[in-house]
């Protein structure tokens, strides 16, 4: 047979879905962007939009089922609602044009679904709930006889979705993982006017790549746990880093035991080996995410492994970079270099999340202070990036890549 794709494979189309919210400086109308990518990276061309979710923060996409998952990241109104729920999203994605068809979607308890990971072959969907920072206030009778104050917080939830076989649709919640618990308060973070720690904060739900185990990071209490994923969540190990680290996002490399963390309180990359004979991790190296003569407040938010797992990015929030670090074979860290990003307005309305496009030959980075999202070409032998092109794209917070039929 020649060399190519064959009659019954067509050849592969390149689409990014682009999660945007409504509440920002472009005033958009949030939703999900759809765009072909061109094979080289440098431009995007709008294809549709879809309205709803209206605050997409986080995309999954299925390729066996061609389901684009989304969560509509927000906080339920129980007294009405008013306004829509706290939610996550089913998009039935059209594999010849791209376009969005709403399948369902089911509601979340806990607010902010701010992460989704999928487990396709078993038919799991996760999500994260970070909840707010906002406190109610509960007058209480004291034991001395006088009146205290109570202060009550949002839980954060990880929960578990089946999925229809069928068209992949959400089914059922099969299991709620409650995180309530916080650490110092108030902290040394600028967020929620230091009172970033005050209740449960699970950041990411991420699967490992043995689709075994789901690893939990609470930025409250410091602390990442392991649980054996399936229909419920069994607890099997917990790792506890010190006061005020802050475990944001963490990422697998598939070729190795390892993981990297992004650190959000104390600004670290923080790289560990993970046994997947028993669900626990080890920490090899720690290093700040910022270059040595920056000063001022930061606050890293996604991280990402390049496919050939020698170089893991992340970005930072205060630093405004995009920034990576080179891997050795003992998984020490070494910051090699980074680019520039927009200012930040403040942590939450910041250059959120950047993604590879399938190959590692270029990525696309959520630039939300500047509504565009900007292109860049990365070098695979030293892991610098080349900045390709921009494209405007209102408050835009997440990339999520799609090989379509052309």
């Amino acid at each position: 047979m020649p060399h190519g794709h064959s009659m019954t494979t067509p050849p592969a189309r390149l689409c990014a879905f682009v999660g945007c919210y409504t509440e920002g400086p472009g005033e958009g109308p949030g939703g999900i962007d759809v765009f072909d990518v061109s094979a080289d990276g440098k431009h995007l061309t709008h294809l549709s939009h879809a309205a709803e979710p209206a605050q997409a923060g986080y995309l999954v996409y299925a390729p066996a089922s061609s389901v684009l998952y989304a969560v509509d990241e927000r906080k339920t109104d129980g007294r009405g609602p008013v306004g829509r729920p706290a939610a996550v999203h089913a998009l039935a994605v059209d594999r010849h044009t791209a376009n969005l068809t709403p399948l369902n979607s089911r509601i979340t308890p806990g607010p902010r679904p701010t992460y989704l990971s999928l487990e396709a072959s078993r038919n799991i969907l996760v999500s994260a709930n970070h909840g707010d920072f906002d406190h109610v206030e509960r007058v209480v009778p004291a034991t001395d006889g006088g009146w205290a104050v109570e202060y009550l917080y949002d839980d954060s939830t990880v929960v578990v979705y089946t999925l229809r076989e069928d068209d992949g649709a959400i089914g059922d919640i099969s299991d709620v993982a409650v995180f309530r618990s916080g650490g110092p308060d108030p902290n040394s973070s600028p967020q929620a006017g230091g009172h970033a720690q005050a209740s449960g904060h699970a950041h990411c739900a991420v699967i490992d790549p043995t689709g075994r185990f789901l690893i939990v990071c609470d930025k409250s209490t410091d602390r990442i746990s392991v649980f054996e994923l399936g229909a419920t969540l069994t607890a099997v190990s917990t790792y506890q880093l010190p006061p005020q680290t802050g475990p944001r996002h963490l990422a697998f490399d598939p070729r190795s035991d390892r993981a990297y963390l992004t650190a959000e309180f104390s600004s670290e990359l923080i790289s560990l080996r993970f046994d997947p004979s028993e669900g626990s991790f080890t920490v090899l190296d720690r290093k700040p995410t910022t270059a040595p003569d920056y000063v001022g407040p930061n606050e890293p938010a996604e991280v990402r492994v390049h496919p050939n797992g020698q170089f893991v990015y992340l970005n930072n929030r205060g630093e405004d970079s995009l920034a990576w670090f080179r891997v050795d074979a003992a998984g020490g860290l070494t910051r090699a270099g980074h680019t520039p990003l927009s200012r930040s307005i403040h942590p939450g309305l910041a250059a959120r999340s950047f993604a590879f496009d399938p190959t590692g030959s270029f990525l696309l980075v959520a630039d939300r202070p500047a509504d565009l999202v900007r292109s860049y070409a990365v070098d695979e032998t030293t892991g610098a990036l080349e900045h390709l092109g921009d494209t405007a794209v209102a408050d835009p917070a997440f990339v999520e890549f799609a090989e379509l039929n052309a």
